[in-house]
């Protein structure tokens, strides 16, 4: 657990986290925790059970507000794309007058990223801090969707160029992340829309206005995923047609190798039968000229399926 007050942007670490309990003369305290910890700060700041509830089950949670008498308690997913996967992880967050709580239960980037913005913007209040938490969050989305629109660009590529069976796993395997996290992008949608528009005491009214930008955001990643489900769609049809046009290929060649053998078949068959009086059979060189004669013509036949691009 890591406890600092922030003023102006500026970190300072407390040791004792008794002195977290009233307010400071300036700044907010913002207390960085994990799950273990909330043993300690659940008695101190009045944290609601079915808040600790939430921050200590394993499943995944549903982002949402929860309004209490003197705090408020957020839900967040964090995203992240590592190894062409998709991961969410809870930010829970305790909204206090003076304080804000983190709760984690694994590393979240983005409380890293949110120090040298806090700095920059010379906060000093945990409802800013707040804005800047989730504005971060948000953005980060917009990076993933960036990584699956290059991803599905490489793999409409590879699949137009060389078609592997390969293919068809990944377009199922990415489709699927791509449906899961647009089912999970409702509510996180839903709760920045509550966090724009319902009174909340906490917050200052000038800068809720501020999470009308984050919602608006988050419902253009919506609608970006919604392409990228799209797309998806139309890259398996993709995958479809070039097999088939592979087949299609394949059956060319093999229908004109079968023509081409045709005549020298022929000719073989009619050279092979027992009858003594066939034009050459007992001339000195006459499998000589008629293995030519098979080779010229199935010479002209390749070149002349090449020249019609048959081939």
């Amino acid at each position: 657990m890591k406890i600092r007050l922030v003023h102006d942007g500026i970190f300072t670490t407390i040791d004792n986290i008794n002195d977290t309990l009233l307010a400071p003369t300036h700044g907010f305290y913002w207390i960085d925790a994990d799950i273990d910890d909330l043993i300690i700060l659940q008695p101190l700041f009045g944290l609601h059970d079915l808040a600790v509830e939430d921050c200590l089950t394993e499943d995944e949670q549903r982002p949402k507000l929860e309004i209490y008498e003197n705090q408020y308690f957020l839900v967040i997913n964090s995203i992240r794309f590592d190894d062409e996967e998709i991961f969410l992880r809870a930010l829970n967050i305790f909204l206090g007058p003076h304080y804000l709580i983190t709760v984690t239960r694994q590393k979240i980037n983005e409380l890293r990223s949110v120090k040298p913005v806090l700095w920059e913007q010379e906060v000093s209040q945990p409802d800013s801090f707040l804005y800047h938490l989730v504005d971060i969050v948000v953005d980060n989305y917009f990076s993933v969707a960036d990584r699956i629109e290059a991803r599905i660009e490489s793999l409409e590529e590879d699949i137009l160029m060389h078609t592997k069976k390969s293919h068809l796993t990944e377009i199922i395997g990415l489709r699927s992340e791509i449906l899961w996290l647009k089912k999970a992008l409702g509510p996180q949608r839903e709760l920045l829309a509550t966090l724009n528009k319902k009174d909340l005491r906490l917050i200052d009214d000038k800068l809720q206005k501020y999470f009308g930008d984050i919602h608006e955001n988050a419902v253009k990643i919506n609608e970006t995923f919604e392409t990228y489900r799209d797309l998806m769609g139309n890259l398996r049809e993709a995958y479809q047609s070039s097999l088939a046009n592979r087949a299609n290929e394949i059956m060319r060649v093999f229908t004109a190798l079968t023509t081409i053998f045709m005549p020298l078949t022929f000719i073989t068959g009619v050279y092979g039968m027992n009858f003594d009086f066939i034009p050459g059979m007992h001339y000195h060189y006459g499998s000589v000229i008629l293995l030519g004669l098979m080779g010229l013509i199935g010479i002209g036949m390749f070149y002349l399926f090449r020249k019609k691009d048959w081939l």
